[in-house]
């Protein structure tokens, strides 16, 4: 079970995820598609946490100043342990401190943060497959690099849980 503060795109750049997404299934390539329950946005995580007071984080982040919507370059992919395999997220000064902020807000909850998204250790990614064998790495990276460049529209954010697919949005953009 974890919680994650979440950037959301535009329905342009959503759809194309979901296109991507629908593209590899098709070849039997899982991904977040058909993940768990199958309710996954196209996102990019500023902080994932493994335990949480409800209460405290939705308070925190209301607390986050909204910084509109930001774009997020993309130049390549990431092949991460298990067959995982993502966006490469370029990260602009603004983008590095917003998440900063996020995770200052988290943690200052008492909130038990991965350390995957901790300062200074942050990969920005979004997740286009969950688990590809070895041999199905290069059609993953093939089927990304026909999408690039590619510039990500994150106009909304959200708390998610990604054990049940619930979302709670954000009045603005953090």
């Amino acid at each position: 079970m974890a919680l994650a503060l979440c950037l959301l795109f535009d329905s342009r750049t959503d759809r194309l995820v979901r296109e991507l997404w629908e593209r590899l299934e098709a070849r039997g390539i899982r991904t977040l598609l058909t993940h768990t329950h199958g309710r996954h946005h196209p996102h990019l995580s500023y902080a994932v946490l493994r335990a949480w007071d409800a209460d405290a984080v939705a308070a925190a982040v209301a607390g986050l100043p909204d910084g509109g919507a930001v774009e997020v370059s993309v130049q390549g992919s990431l092949v991460f342990p298990r067959g995982r395999v993502s966006f490469a997220c370029s990260v602009s000064a603004d983008l590095a401190a917003r998440q900063e902020r996020g995770v200052a807000a988290l943690t200052s909850t008492g909130a038990d943060l991965h350390w995957h998204y901790a300062t200074g250790r942050w990969v920005p990614h979004v997740s286009v497959a969950t688990g590809a064998s070895a041999d199905q790495l290069s059609v993953v990276t093939a089927a990304v690099s026909d999408v690039l460049p590619l510039t990500l529209q994150c106009d909304r954010a959200a708390l998610i849980d990604s054990s049940t697919g619930e979302v709670w949005p954000l009045d603005g953009v953090p």
